[in-house]
């Protein structure tokens, strides 16, 4: 498992923006013959939204978890609750586990995870408001699995840090499978 450094990403998200990453992601995965799943909390399958509103996104899209709460990344993607416990729901080793529990579930070649505080509340000092963790596993050629995790910090209110969380998953997925 590779882990990045915490980032900051832009605060301005542009429509056109996520339309063009959406349609990126979905000439890749047309093009490669891949299947995509994503495991969602606070951004709510706001991610799936935007990928299924392209026409065609049932060649390449498989399924979207929306896992808001503890109990259901542990039911529905196998998170362990001992895990969430000690890292907590919004970490980077949750992420690492909602996106294996995702991809695994569902058999596809690629799945991304999102977990964070959207606020207003939530936030901690260690953890403020704003913070997400990423996930993204590829399938490797012989049937591996290479999760890569990352976490960054969003300003702005609950909308916002969702949609640039949104923006920030689909970016890191295309320069995942660049």
């Amino acid at each position: 498992m590779q882990t990045s450094s915490p980032s900051t990403a832009l605060t301005s998200i542009d429509s056109a923006d996520l339309q063009e990453l959406s349609s990126a992601v979905a000439t890749a995965f047309s093009q490669r013959g891949w299947t995509l799943a994503v495991a969602e909390s606070c951004t709510g399958g706001l991610l799936a939204a935007s990928l299924t509103d392209l026409a065609g996104s049932s060649q390449w899209f498989e399924r979207g978890y929306v896992t808001y709460s503890n109990a259901a990344k542990t039911a529905c993607l196998q998170v362990s609750p001992m895990l969430i416990e000690s890292e907590g729901a919004v970490s980077e080793a949750v992420a690492s586990a909602m996106v294996l529990g995702a991809q695994l579930s569902s058999g596809v070649t690629v799945a991304i995870a999102i977990t964070g505080i959207a606020g207003p509340s939530g936030g901690t000092a260690e953890k403020p408001v704003g913070t997400v963790c990423f996930g993204w596993a590829l399938e490797r050629a012989d049937a591996s699995n290479h999760i890569t995790t990352t976490t960054a910090h969003f300003v702005g209110d609950r909308q916002s840090v969702r949609q640039q969380a949104v923006v920030f998953a689909l970016r890191g997925l295309l320069q995942s499978i660049a």
